[in-house]
């Protein structure tokens, strides 16, 4: 099969910073303002999860718009696993954050040590998708749980959540243009833009009372999805154009 990952560009990025905000703006939504309940939204949003990623694994090469469904799926049970385990059960954001770094860091150690490899540019055989998405889905847990560990029992606030996540991004980004290993850069970016579109998330939805715009969940999911859709549209449209374009005459 070809890479199934897309290419990664800045609107990659962006989009990944979007799809990370709507599911921390999304599971708000459907577990408070639509009234599912943490557990009714986790087992709803992992189902389509599952069919989406059945999907996924189904084709040959990578689509654009199931990817990117995809992600937005993870994201959203990414942030439900956190929420069940802080807000049910009780378990310490501390506790959690080293509970989803350690099994993100065995997701690694055993990718890395039956493929020898790391590298998102690689990912054509089930097997290595199948490492993928198990990573990706603990770097959401986990961004999701550093930001909530960040903003609030830190007490950083969602502006200094944002303006931190986004330092540490940029000192990542920049390690990368010095020649830093760019798996590595990569990895490390990707979990950081989590807890970047979380903060961002609930600075945007939440009230003022608490440190936020007050746009609300509705609005934010709204705009963001919105974007999304442009964004992958403009991505998918280009890729068809250069598949054309090779296309023997």
């Amino acid at each position: 099969m070809l890479n199934k990952v897309p290419e990664v560009t800045a609107i990659f990025w962006v989009i990944k910073i979007l799809s990370t905000t709507v599911g921390e703006t999304g599971a708000d939504y459907l577990a408070v303002h639509v009234g599912l309940g943490a557990g009714l939204t986790a087992i709803c949003t992992s189902s389509l999860l599952v069919a989406a990623l059945l999907f996924q694994l189904s084709r040959r090469a990578c689509v654009p718009w199931f990817y990117w469904l995809t992600v937005v799926l993870v994201s959203v049970v990414g942030t439900q696993l956190t929420d069940l385990l802080t807000d049910k059960l009780e378990i310490s954001l501390y506790i959690s954050t080293a509970a989803f770094a350690g099994a993100l860091a065995a997701t690694f150690a055993a990718w890395h040590g039956v493929e020898r490899t790391l590298s998102i540019h690689s990912i054509v055989t089930t097997r290595r998708e199948l490492f993928y998405w198990t990573a990706i889905l603990f770097t959401f847990a986990l961004g999701t749980a550093a930001g909530d560990l960040a903003t609030e029992a830190l007490g950083l606030g969602f502006q200094l959540g944002v303006a931190a996540f986004g330092m540490l991004i940029t000192a990542v980004m920049m390690t990368y243009y010095m020649g830093a290993n760019p798996v590595l850069t990569f990895w490390l970016a990707y979990i950081l833009t989590r807890p970047l579109g979380a903060s961002l998330g609930d600075l945007l939805s939440q009230s003022r009372e608490y440190g936020g715009l007050g746009l609300g969940t509705i609005q934010t999911s709204i705009v963001f999805l919105t974007v999304i859709v442009g964004l992958v549209a403009w991505v998918a449209f280009e890729g068809d154009g250069a598949r054309r374009a090779d296309a023997p005459q």
